[in-house]
């Protein structure tokens, strides 16, 4: 596969007419000089002054905002998700310093511009999105990372000019309708002695199973399937790894997923049985993570 093609004509996508205009902001913003906090919210501040209205007409136009939180000169961005959770969760199993990482379907980057506290040798995230993109830059002006961000998908990994000895995939598996074909992709992005930290939907059950919604789990249509850990242990085998580590299961609340201004849209209240919470709309089971951390060799 020709990358370099790939990114040409993905580039292609910051002019479309929904986009072009964000990037015509992104060209506005400020130049100063930044203090950076790597916290539970990724804030910035300066002894500078910044227009704080026109940086959060700016933000806005970037809506919706999913993953975070930020903290930009006072502006909080207070996103969909309360991502510092998730990682706050994984944070004691791994360390990253002097590591290549890889984020597939890293979003806005939060959990990249986190990796950071670690001093890792390079970060990159994956993902094919051009409103992610343009929200990276924006918090990436500001915190003036060497962070790489492609516009590209976990297909693209097996044929990245680099290997990574860590990389992280966090709530993708479900959106791909062949996960042991994902699960081998990812594992051609490894470097020799590499491991990954995986998590995903899950049922509860003993059997290698899994569910398989017919047209929407949670109110998402592209999710394929859901399986219990044991199924997915088995399509990790099936990929070729062979060391499967389960780090803790979690239920997703409202404490973690809710509605904000900085989405203006559903979420997890309206994605489950208002009569009953242990189940979707639909009638499946509500939505549980699994967390995981996979081997080869």
């Amino acid at each position: 596969m020709d990358l370099t093609a790939v990114r040409q004509e993905r580039s292609k996508w910051m002019t479309w007419k929904n986009i072009a205009p964000l990037r015509e902001a992104l060209n506005t913003l400020p130049q100063v000089e930044t203090k950076v906090e790597l916290g539970n919210t990724v804030a910035v501040s300066s002894e500078e002054a910044v227009d704080s209205a026109e940086l959060e007409r700016i933000a806005r136009l970037m809506m919706p905002w999913r993953k975070g939180p930020f903290d930009l000169f006072g502006l909080f961005i207070d996103t969909e998700w309360r991502s510092d959770l998730k990682y706050n969760f994984l944070r004691p199993h791994f360390n990253l310093s002097g590591k290549k990482v890889a984020d597939i379907g890293c979003n806005n980057g939060y959990y990249m511009f986190r990796f950071l506290e670690d001093a890792p040798a390079k970060v990159v995230g994956f993902d094919p999105s051009a409103l992610f993109k343009c929200q990276f830059d924006l918090i990436n002006h500001f915190v003036k990372s060497d962070i790489v961000y492609e516009l590209l998908g976990v297909e693209h990994l097996p044929f990245y000019e680099e290997k990574f000895d860590v990389i992280f995939c966090l709530g993708v598996l479900y959106h791909r309708s062949d996960p042991v074909a994902m699960l081998k992709s990812l594992a051609q992005g490894l470097a020799e002695g590499g491991e990954i930290y995986l998590d995903t939907f899950i049922i509860d059950g003993d059997e290698p199973v899994a569910l398989c919604p017919s047209g929407s789990y949670s109110k998402i249509t592209n999710v394929y399937f859901v399986p219990t850990l044991k199924a997915l242990e088995n399509w990790c085998i099936r990929a070729g790894f062979t060391s499967f580590e389960v780090l803790g299961t979690v239920v997703t609340t409202s404490d973690e997923q809710r509605k904000t201004d900085w989405i203006e849209s559903q979420s997890l209240e309206d994605f489950l049985d208002p009569a009953d919470s242990t189940k979707t709309v639909e009638g499946y089971p509500a939505p549980k993570r699994g967390y995981v951390r996979i081997k080869k060799g």
